[in-house]
């Protein structure tokens, strides 16, 4: 039997609770949620299912030490008394990042440094040998965590951020990050019961989350390499078994998936994004101005989008919020429409109320994700039946 250790997943301000959620389901033990991250107790089959399963966790770190440090030679000392040998051949090589939330420790590249720097020095007086530094595809990545006095060191296990899925090869101006769109999508509480719609799909990254949440498709089985596969204890056999468990746990989608742009550039790629991910059988993207279309029949439609900011895209604001207002209310009855924006003066333009308001960090922009209910007729109508 494998042994359990902790685990800690990384995310993004306002998705704790959904990745617990998540891990959850997936039989993660121990979960408890901490800001911006989640622990929980797993074995190495669990790590792997983990990596490749969570929709919202930008990274897996296990944890191997935690000391108290006062000054950067504490840190360099408790470092250096690691059996690094453990994890790490002298010849093989090693990336450390580091984050500080420290009045003494103030330069996360400083950190870094002192840490390989012990890590180096160890190896050298051991071994006569020592490892190299590779900060693209290391053998081992350190995960270095400072607060205040606690030193926390982990293993990275997933290396690149789990945003990057694999399927996106093409983007355009203002990206919505992969982590960020499912958990926006699951937020909103759509489960693959009705159709779904972005209106401004941009590179299709929407609409790609939707797709694999409603099929139930691991969002990582495109990734090209996890950290934990240059791990000296990386068991391919373990990793097939557990990629082949989850893929017998997909499902049928029986409604319809689509998505708008008015740039037919934004379409192109979306559409070579979507072909990327092998999800095409259940998605349509077309050319199209979103305040110029209409809701096809009566059915149920379930809508989220990113509207541009104003950030990276020059567009009037005041008009183009009350345009998706009026063409919610007078185009798309029978309608949940979600969207996030961080312009929060331009959503006293949409004229409507929004029903749910949830607050968010969209990168370091404060943002809110609001939902809008428009009724097939009148509200008032809604409730005389």
């Amino acid at each position: 039997m494998e042994e359990n250790f902790k685990m800690v997943a990384k995310t993004l301000f306002g998705f704790e609770d959904i990745l617990a959620n998540e891990l959850i389901q997936l039989g993660a033990q121990e979960v408890k949620t901490g800001v911006r991250n989640v622990s929980f107790v797993g074995d190495k089959g669990f790590m792997y299912k983990a990596n490749l399963a969570l929709r919202t966790a930008t990274k897996i770190l296990k944890p191997i030490n935690s000391f108290k440090i006062k000054t950067e030679q504490d840190l360099y000392k408790q470092i250096y008394k690691m059996d690094w040998s453990k994890y790490l051949k002298s010849s093989g090589t090693l990336a450390v990042d580091a984050t500080v939330n420290s009045t003494v420790f103030t330069h996360s590249l400083y950190i870094s440094q002192k840490t390989k720097d012990a890590i180096v020095d160890k190896f050298r007086d051991e071994t006569g040998e020592r490892p190299n530094v590779d900060l693209k595809f290391p053998d081992l990545k350190i995960n270095i965590h400072i607060d205040r006095e606690v030193c926390n060191v982990s293993l990275d296990a997933s290396g690149e951020s789990l945003h990057k899925r694999g399927y996106k090869t093409a983007t355009n101006i203002a990206p919505i990050n992969e982590v960020l769109a499912a958990g926006l999508i699951i937020l909103s509480g759509w489960d693959g019961q009705s159709d779904f719609m972005d209106p401004m799909c941009g590179s299709g990254t929407m609409l790609a989350e939707a797709a694999m949440i409603a099929c139930n498709i691991p969002p990582n089985l495109m990734r090209k390499e996890f950290a934990f596969e240059r791990w000296q204890d990386w068991d391919v056999e373990l990793f097939e078994k557990i990629e082949e468990s989850l893929l017998k746990k997909t499902r049928d989608f029986h409604h319809k998936i689509f998505g708008f742009d008015k740039s037919p550039s934004a379409v192109t790629k979306a559409k070579e994004n979507v072909q990327n991910a092998h999800l095409e059988e259940f998605i349509s993207i077309k050319h199209e101005d979103f305040f110029k279309t209409q809701k096809g029949g009566d059915e149920k439609l379930h809508m989220v989008f990113n509207p541009p900011y104003g950030e990276r895209l020059d567009i009037e604001m005041e008009s183009f919020y009350k345009n998706i207002g009026d063409t919610l209310k007078q185009n798309y009855p029978n309608t949940d429409a979600w969207f996030i924006t961080s312009n929060l003066d331009a959503l006293k333009h949409v004229g409507l109320r929004p029903s749910r308001k949830i607050h968010l960090m969209n990168a370091r922009l404060d943002s809110r994700l609001v939902k809008y209910e428009i009724y097939a007729g009148s509200r008032k109508g809604k409730y005389m039946k």
